[in-house]
C-alpha cells in the first residue's frame, strides 16, 4: 500500500513517535496531545484512506496493508525506528505494524482497541450503509457511540466524519471485520501500554483491551474514568500524561 497523507511536528532531530487515527477522524484527533509530544518527539500524524482530505482508496484493504503504509512512509522520511501511538483502527495499524515489522517500533500505545472488533458481520452492513446511503447515518450516531453523555465538545470530531469520504470509511469498516490478532499477541516485542476508556462502548475494557494487555507481553492497561471510545478527546490530560510517561521510560530514539 502507497504511503499515507502525513504531517510532522516538533524538533527534526528528536525520535519520532507515529500517531495514528480512529475510523472517522483524521490526524487532527491529536490535537488534544500534540503540544506535549512536539516538545521532546519529532510526531508524525497520518490520515486513513479517504479521511482528512486523503484521496479514497481504489481497492480494498486489510489492517496489515495499513500497517504496510506507515512502513512506507518511514522508509520514505528516512525513518529506521520510530514508537507508535493509535486510537482505535489507529491502534488497531499499531498492532499490526508490531507484529510485521518488531525491528521498526521502538514502542507502543494502544487506546481504546482491539485484537479484535467483534464479529464481522455489522462491520460488512456498516459498509454496505454508508456505500449507499453515504456516511449520514453513522455521523448522527457517531457522538453517542465516542463519547459519554457528559461531553459537550463532540462536535469537531462528528465533523471529521462528515467529511470523510464514504468508500474510505467503508473499506475501513471492511478492514476492521478482517482483523484478529488475538493469537499472535505473544509476537509484540515493543514495550507497551494499553489505554482504555472505562465508559467506552465499542471497545470496552473487559473483553478488549484487557485481552490486549494480557496477551502481550509486558504490558501495562492504564484505564481512565470518565472517558468513552476516544478517550485522548474526551480526557486530553489523564491519557496524554500517560502517553507522555510510557514514552519517557521507553523510547528516547535508543535502539534497544
Amino acid at each position: 500500500m502507497t504511503a499515507p497523507q502525513y504531517r510532522l511536528d516538533g524538533p527534526g532531530d528528536a525520535p519520532v513517535v507515529v500517531l495514528g487515527p480512529s475510523l472517522g477522524t483524521s490526524m487532527d484527533l491529536w490535537l488534544p496531545q500534540l503540544p506535549a509530544l512536539a516538545r521532546s518527539w519529532r510526531v508524525l500524524r497520518y490520515d486513513l484512506p479517504g479521511h482528512g482530505g486523503a484521496p479514497a482508496p481504489d481497492r480494498p484493504f486489510t489492517v496489515d496493508d495499513l500497517a504496510g503504509g506507515i512502513l512506507a512512509l518511514l522508509d520514505g522520511l528516512g525513518i529506521e525506528r520510530a514508537a507508535y501511538a493509535g486510537v482505535s483502527l489507529g491502534g488497531a495499524v499499531g498492532t499490526a505494524l508490531a507484529l510485521r515489522a518488531p525491528a521498526r517500533v521502538g514502542s507502543l500505545v494502544l487506546a481504546c482497541t482491539s485484537p479484535r472488533f467483534g464479529d464481522p458481520g455489522p462491520w460488512r452492513d456498516r459498509a454496505a450503509l454508508v456505500r449507499r446511503e453515504g456516511v449520514g447515518p453513522v455521523a448522527r450516531s457517531a457522538a453517542a457511540r465516542w463519547f459519554t453523555p457528559a461531553f459537550a465538545d463532540a462536535e469537531p470530531y462528528v465533523a471529521m466524519l462528515r467529511a470523510t469520504d464514504p468508500e474510505g470509511y467503508a473499506a475501513c469498516c471492511d478492514a476492521l471485520a478482517g482483523f484478529d490478532a488475538t493469537g499472535r499477541l505473544g509476537g509484540v516485542r515493543a514495550p507497551t501500554l494499553v489505554i482504555a476508556g472505562a465508559q467506552d462502548g465499542p471497545t470496552p475494557p473487559r473483553g478488549h483491551a484487557d485481552r490486549l494487555a494480557g496477551g502481550i507481553p509486558g504490558a501495562r492497561l492504564a484505564v481512565i474514568e470518565g472517558a468513552g471510545h476516544l478517550a485522548n478527546a474526551e480526557r486530553p490530560a489523564a491519557v496524554t500524561g500517560e502517553i507522555t510517561a510510557h514514552l519517557d521510560r521507553t523510547w528516547k530514539g535508543h535502539d534497544r
